[in-house]
């Protein structure tokens, strides 16, 4: 089987269906036009329900698409699994009213097999029907050749689609076998178990049903198809990596990342989480920019963190660019012993400042000249007229109750976030949230900050003048030295 690069299957894909006739469409944006259901486009099928409903003509009876998509609901479990991501590419196929389920199967599975194409090894594909859909079942086993055993029949909850009433309908799907390794090692492990081993990676979707919200289904007149591939799924495949964070495109971000930070990718399990966090925000917080979500208070740039916020219908679409920044700043903590403090970090500071975010820095009074932030005076003056509130604390003082060690980052790593007041304390780089912390982590805090003193501008300006004047007089001492 020959790896392919993401770019390129995106490609492939696209040219397949066109050579079947379809029409190719560029991606709509991520913001959902006319469609209040929706926080961001999460679907391929979602920018063309009027198609599918009949309210607009679509521009031909056959459209392929590669679409910018951003989900949430798994959002806990990105960077753990091999499958998760909050931002990914969905190619897709779509019929509305001309070919329907013979089609569909026979090109997904020519696309997925063929040498022309992508070229996966027909012995490591099982498809899988609803529990009901003898129609499908035919075609896979005698149209296809599919031995019976090898076709997995499941149920509603994982083989019908339907979201309420209107078009809905049964749907199958397409697994690889990514051999034992992956596995859980499980006596019962299959196609359908939790685990990594069994990847799905299309998904066909027959809407033929109409659902009158009671429960009765009537046969629709013009049967429509809806198929969905994730383009970085795919790849993960075809370039037989260990995940979609290992596929050659989200790598290149993932590297960055690791150059900046300093942090090694697969150097530990903890670390590892971490990039890919970071790695898959930025990907999210990129697109989103470019389709002109922007940070916020209120609306599309706004936060539902982690599901326990009061819910806001009318601003619901605007809460999840925030999230996916704060989630990504919150894992800083576990890559890097440091913090550093560059134009960017400052930037991003007093930007948060001047946002109402309560910011406090917490750094030693005598900054350890071999400490990668390498924070001066002349930094603290820029933060402090940008808003940002600085505490500094005496070497010699006892400091050990801000020390986090390994157990208690992972309690302030999951904590929930209020977005009023924010803490920074350099030498450990934990992030410490004003509301809804630890209890004890909290008391810390403030504890800390009762004893640390406030820098003021004044201060900077006497340590600049100070540094000057020490410059100026061991300057004829430095051949010496």
């Amino acid at each position: 089987m020959k790896a392919f690069g993401l770019n390129e299957l995106r490609e492939m894909f696209l040219s397949f269906f066109e050579s079947k006739g379809h029409l190719r469409l560029p991606s709509f944006s991520l913001v959902p036009q006319n469609d209040p259901s929706l926080l961001l486009i999460n679907s391929g099928m979602a920018p063309l329900k009027p198609y599918f409903t009949g309210e607009q003509e679509p521009p031909r009876r056959r459209v392929c698409t590669c679409q910018k998509c951003v989900r949430t609901g798994d959002i806990d479990n990105i960077g753990k699994t091999a499958r998760h991501g909050t931002f990914f590419e969905m190619l897709g196929n779509f019929s509305f009213g001309d070919y329907f389920k013979h089609e569909a199967i026979a090109w997904s599975w020519e696309f997925l097999t063929s040498p022309e194409w992508v070229g996966l090894e027909a012995d490591r594909l099982y498809p899988s029907i609803y529990e009901d859909d003898e129609e499908a079942f035919a075609i896979w086993n005698q149209e296809i050749g599919i031995p019976a055993e090898r076709i997995f029949r499941f149920g509603k909850a994982d083989n019908f689609w339907e979201h309420g009433s209107g078009p809905c309908g049964p749907c199958s799907e397409i697994y690889y076998d990514r051999g034992e390794e992956w596995g859980c090692g499980k006596p019962g492990c299959t196609v359908g178990c939790e685990c990594d081993r069994y990847i799905e990676v299309w998904n066909n979707v027959f809407s033929q049903f109409n659902n009158d919200g009671e429960g009765h289904y009537t046969e629709l007149a013009q049967k429509n198809i809806d198929t969905g591939m994730g383009l970085e799924r795919l790849a993960c495949v075809s370039q037989n990596v260990a995940s979609l964070f290992d596929v050659d495109t989200v790598m290149n971000i993932t590297n960055k990342v690791s150059a900046l930070t300093g942090a090694k990718y697969e150097q530990s399990a903890k670390i590892d989480v971490s990039l890919r966090v970071i790695t898959d925000h930025i990907r999210s917080a990129t697109m989103m920019i470019c389709d002109g979500v922007l940070p916020s208070n209120e609306g599309r740039g706004y936060v539902l963190p982690y599901g326990d916020r009061p819910f806001d219908a009318e601003n619901v679409g605007e809460m999840v660019y925030m999230d996916i920044l704060n989630r990504a700043v919150d894992y800083v903590h576990i890559m890097t012993p440091y913090l550093i403090l560059d134009n960017e970090m400052i930037t991003a500071l007093t930007f948060a400042a001047k946002r109402g975010v309560d910011v406090k820095l917490i750094v030693p009074a005598v900054p350890d000249k071999k400490s990668v932030f390498a924070l001066t005076r002349s930094y603290y003056r820029e933060l402090i007229e940008g808003g940002v509130q600085i505490f500094e604390y005496t070497p010699g003082f006892v400091h050990a109750k801000l020390f986090v060690s390994d157990d208690r980052t992972a309690v302030v790593g999951s904590i929930n976030l209020d977005y009023r007041s924010l803490y920074l304390h350099f030498e450990c780089a934990a992030l410490f949230y004003g509301s809804g912390a630890v209890g004890d982590v909290e008391r810390d805090v403030q504890d800390t900050l009762a004893r640390c003193r406030r820098v003021t501008v004044e201060d900077c300006r006497r340590y600049k003048l100070r540094s000057r004047l020490t410059g100026w007089l061991l300057r004829p001492l430095a051949p010496l030295m």
